[in-house]
């Protein structure tokens, strides 16, 4: 039977009147390839459900050579995460994109969700803002399910270099080591993953090619 694979998208369309956000498009489409080619179920979903909207920084009017237009399918009509049921799925991944440090954090169905994969020691994958769906998330022992984990995201001098830190709500590499996580950063935009226990993680957009295929390494292990 083929192994289930949850993927949770942002659903946020803007910052501000000013600032367009949404899903980062190759952290959703880079690692959802790795997923389908090796033969995973994978469901799509975001907290309002429906269409996502992109960020408009991340997409052009072409797709990249090797992308079918397939890969959009599953972004024209997720499934509304409060009726997701975690116990269904192997492994759940967090693609990223500024959108998700406004719609992800203090989410009560998300944060039962990880708490759920954390708890029973199955795969965790995030990659660049995907890990703001960390933030506030216990698990049943009461602690950060991030504290002492060694894990990545994308880091304060990323944010800073976007010229959009003044905008987020919180800086995600200063509130992941807040919450006991063993953050590890490399040169801006490099590609980068750190892989303890079930938790598997990406730098930056960089990285999302890498962190699916760990991903995919780990859960055929």
């Amino acid at each position: 039977m083929a192994k289930k694979i949850l993927m949770i998208v942002t659903s946020t369309q803007k910052i501000d009147d000013e600032h367009e956000t949404g899903l980062w498009l190759s952290e959703f489409v880079e690692p959802y390839m790795e997923f389908t080619q090796a033969g995973y179920d994978v469901t799509t979903a975001s907290p309002k459900g429906g269409k996502i909207h992109i960020d408009p920084n991340s997409y052009s009017n072409e797709l990249p050579d090797e992308w079918d237009d397939s890969v959009m399918d599953p972004l024209n009509s997720t499934v509304k995460l409060d009726d997701i049921t975690p116990e269904n799925y192997d492994g759940v991944f967090l693609p990223g994109g500024h959108g998700t440090m406004f719609d992800f954090p203090d989410n009560k169905t998300l944060q039962h969700v990880l708490q759920h994969f954390a708890d029973n020691g199955k795969l965790i994958g995030a990659v660049c803002h995907g890990p703001a769906g960390f933030a506030g998330v216990k698990g049943s022992n009461g602690d950060s399910i991030v504290k002492g984990k060694k894990i990545t995201g994308f880091t304060d001098a990323e944010e800073r270099d976007t010229g959009l830190d003044g905008l987020m709500p919180f800086m995600l590499e200063s509130k992941l080591r807040e919450e006991g996580a063993e953050f590890i950063t490399k040169d801006n935009w490099e590609d980068h993953i750190q892989i303890d226990g079930n938790f598997i993680t990406g730098q930056n957009p960089q990285s999302s090619l890498s962190a699916g295929r760990a991903f995919v390494d780990e859960m055929n292990k």
